[in-house]
């Protein structure tokens, strides 16, 4: 499968191609998913749209090792969870694809990330192994070529300091973090910001209540003194994120795409502009599995853009009961 081929998917009919020719790659290639869909009898090579490819429950990736290639594992990317809870394990085989999609996404929604310094308010992530956000920003961290550039735990003044000194510069500012680190910091620190991209990474991590994008976003907006709050949406079990630049509407690189099944019948995809639960096509995925149905709740709109809307409150998805496969 030539890497080209991953990235260089700009109309909906070279989507398509690769993500069959993936599907039947990893179909033949990827044994947790091929038994998964001996289980649903599926005829692999009677599947011509994504919309008639299953999809493999996220929680596969608690209980088995998803992957499709021989070759080494790399790198194997943990979630994050509470004391006690099972993690979800990406095992990585090719790091380079994971470099070059996040690369890629970046540039595509904000351009050249040399333009950038990069701020990173991200103690829940810093404070564990295994993170693939920590890794990708860590990434664009050295990319960026900007002294200024780097992590920060707790060490809020000098963020505070460095975050207003380079703005009134006129450096052009991504600062990314966790939604209860960024809250904290609006608390102590009251900011009228104009060159600076504020990106929340989603996630109270137990710190805090957890709050309605919109009332999230009001406060941040208020607290850094700008207009528009940006996301990111990622997850450990995929090599692809989708991005918002405001009002929680996400887009996605050429190589990804969102559809939305019915919550009471897994195998179902619903029309664009139906609510339900996210099913990621992640094409970057292919040493893995690139037909991932989440744990969220969301909405496809016709020009490509989604939102999330939630999650499911149980455990299970609704809809599908081979998450016992052996």
């Amino acid at each position: 499968m030539k890497r080209i081929q991953l990235f260089n998917n700009h109309t909906y009919n070279d989507f398509e191609k690769s993500a069959l020719e993936i599907f039947r790659f990893q179909a033949a290639n990827n044994e947790v998913y091929k038994t998964f869909l001996s289980y649903l009898k599926c005829d692999v090579f009677g599947v011509n749209t994504i919309y008639e490819i299953p999809f493999l429950p996220i929680q596969f990736f608690k209980s088995h090792q998803i992957v499709a290639s021989k070759n080494p594992v790399q790198e194997i990317f943990l979630s994050s969870g509470t004391t006690g809870m099972q993690q979800s394990k990406h095992f990585v085989t090719d790091l380079a694809i994971y470099e070059e999609s996040f690369r890629k996404g970046f540039d595509y929604f904000y351009g050249n990330i040399e333009k950038y310094t990069i701020l990173a308010l991200l103690p829940a992530y810093l404070e564990r192994n295994g993170s693939s956000l920590i890794y990708m920003v860590n990434d664009l961290i050295e990319k960026s070529k900007k002294p200024a550039s780097g992590f920060y735990l707790n060490n809020l003044d000098e963020l505070a300091k460095t975050l207003v000194d380079l703005d009134q510069k006129g450096e052009k500012i991504l600062l990314i973090g966790v939604s209860f680190a960024l809250l904290d910091l609006v608390e102590s620190y009251k900011f009228k910001l104009k060159n600076t991209i504020i990106m929340e990474t989603g996630g109270m991590k137990g710190r805090r209540k957890e709050l309605i994008r919109e009332e999230l976003h009001e406060i941040l907006g208020e607290g850094f003194g700008v207009e528009k709050i940006h996301s990111e949406y990622g997850m450990t079990e995929l090599l692809s994120q989708g991005y918002s630049k405001g009002n929680g509407l996400f887009e996605c690189p050429p190589w990804m795409k969102i559809l939305t099944r019915d919550t009471e019948d897994a195998l179902t995809i619903l029309p664009e502009g139906t609510s339900g639960g996210i099913n990621v096509i992640d094409l970057a995925n292919i040493n893995s599995c690139s037909f991932i149905a989440t744990q969220d709740l969301g909405k496809t709109y016709k020009n490509g853009t989604f939102e999330v809307l939630g999650r499911f409150d149980n455990s299970d998805i609704r809809g599908c009961n081979l998450l016992l496969l052996k």
